[in-house]
């Protein structure tokens, strides 16, 4: 006989149980509907932002503003050049240093016949060609100064204050590291017999590396060596510091330069060549040129080569290498221009009229005409903002 009494019971259990399981359900259902939701609008915003992203990459500039404007009178004589986001005048007679606004940040005298600049980073030094003195300053001010015993012929400096120094007397050639002091540091003595001339050097930013550009005759042959020293514990139980080399015949390897720690580009009159390595760098990457080099410009991941157009479209050409070696663009432009300046993803290339900025793909994102003459152009930590040194002010302006 059934149990009424448990009928019911069982009854009202299983509904219940039931309903407990519908609830779970529908709270599963609702988490899963909120994951969905996110996952959505995650996707949405990201794909909004890559569309900004796009629009931006691609957008062509067709004006530029000034943000701001102060007179400074004419300019002092002498030379102009970026320094960091600052403007550094040198002549023989002293440099001096101002910001982006117009104030003096320091002022350096000294009397040189044929002063030369050397720029890494935010240190400058400023030597006498034939002469024997270097002043290292930063962009606060003088670091120190370096008296040599023999006459300059060419010198490079490190992020660090470190000053690699030719010097020629005799038929002897030296090559001498300084301290920002003067205090020396290395000496490394070559000759025509033995090394060769050093035709160019560079430091790495740290002042570790150094790279010398030796010419020299072999057998009646004329030759070029890159020769690597490290400063840093890799190098102390190799002979005068040197850890690697490379050797190439019947060329002039006339210009070397580290673009950062580890990497170094070098040009000779038939090729570019890259470099890459801390402690012991070996070639990654060589192009042979056909076409004479007109002017060398590069940036912290990029080489320019200015060449004369051979295809009647244009007055010259640019071409772009990345810092691995790989051509990224080939740029033909008519300007008779004064300086090319990288940054960033910026290609800048002036005169005292007029400018062009290109992107690294090659694409022209700017041309246009200033509106009186300018002697320097200094790109900003703002993508697109540049500082200018004009003939009576310096103007900061934005693409727009």
């Amino acid at each position: 006989m059934i149990n009424v009494r448990d009928y019911f019971k069982n009854k009202r259990a299983g509904r219940e149980k039931k309903n407990r399981i519908s609830y779970l359900e529908k709270i599963k259902s609702h988490k899963f509907m909120i994951f969905y939701r996110s996952i959505l609008l995650f996707a949405l915003v990201a794909a909004a932002v890559a569309v900004m992203l796009i629009q931006w990459k691609n957008k062509i500039y067709t004006q530029s503003v000034t943000i701001s404007s102060i007179e400074t009178g004419k300019p002092q004589n002498g030379n102009l050049v970026a320094f960091s986001e600052y403007i550094l005048t040198y002549s023989k007679d002293g440099a001096s240093c101002m910001d982006g606004k117009g104030n003096a940040v320091w002022n350096e005298t000294f009397e040189m016949q044929n002063p030369m600049v050397d720029i890494c980073r935010d240190v400058v030094a400023i030597g006498d060609y034939n002469g024997r003195s270097i002043y290292v300053m930063n962009t606060s001010g003088s670091l120190g100064e370096i008296t040599t015993n023999r006459p300059i012929r060419n010198f490079c400096v490190a992020a660090n204050g470190v000053v690699a120094v030719i010097l020629d007397d005799s038929g002897l050639t030296y090559i001498y590291l300084f301290d920002k002091n003067g205090k020396e540091l290395v000496r490394i003595r070559t000759t025509m017999k033995d090394s060769g001339y050093p035709f160019s050097i560079s430091l790495s930013p740290n002042g570790r590396l150094l790279c010398v550009s030796y010419l020299f005759v072999d057998s009646g042959e004329l030759k070029s060596s890159v020769a690597f020293y490290n400063f840093g514990e890799v190098g102390q139980n190799q002979t005068d510091n040197y850890v690697s080399g490379y050797d190439y015949l019947d060329v002039i390897v006339g210009y070397t330069r580290f673009l950062d720690e580890r990497t170094l580009f070098a040009v000779s009159d038939d090729r570019i060549m890259f470099f890459e390595g801390e402690q012991k760098p070996v070639s990654i990457s060589e192009r042979l040129l056909n076409e004479d080099i007109q002017k060398i410009y590069y940036g912290k991941e990029d080489v320019g080569l200015v060449f004369n157009s051979m295809d009647g479209n244009s007055r010259y050409r640019l071409d772009v290498y990345h810092k691995t070696g790989e051509l990224s663009s080939s740029i033909g432009f008519d300007m008779e221009f004064t300086d090319i300046v990288f940054a960033d993803d910026q290609i800048v290339i002036y005169n005292e009229s007029e400018c062009q900025v290109f992107n690294r793909n090659g694409v022209e994102k700017y041309s246009g005409f200033f509106d009186k003459a300018v002697y320097a152009l200094i790109p900003t930590s703002t993508t697109y903002r540049y500082i200018l040194v004009t003939s009576d002010s310096i103007d900061t302006i934005e693409l727009k």
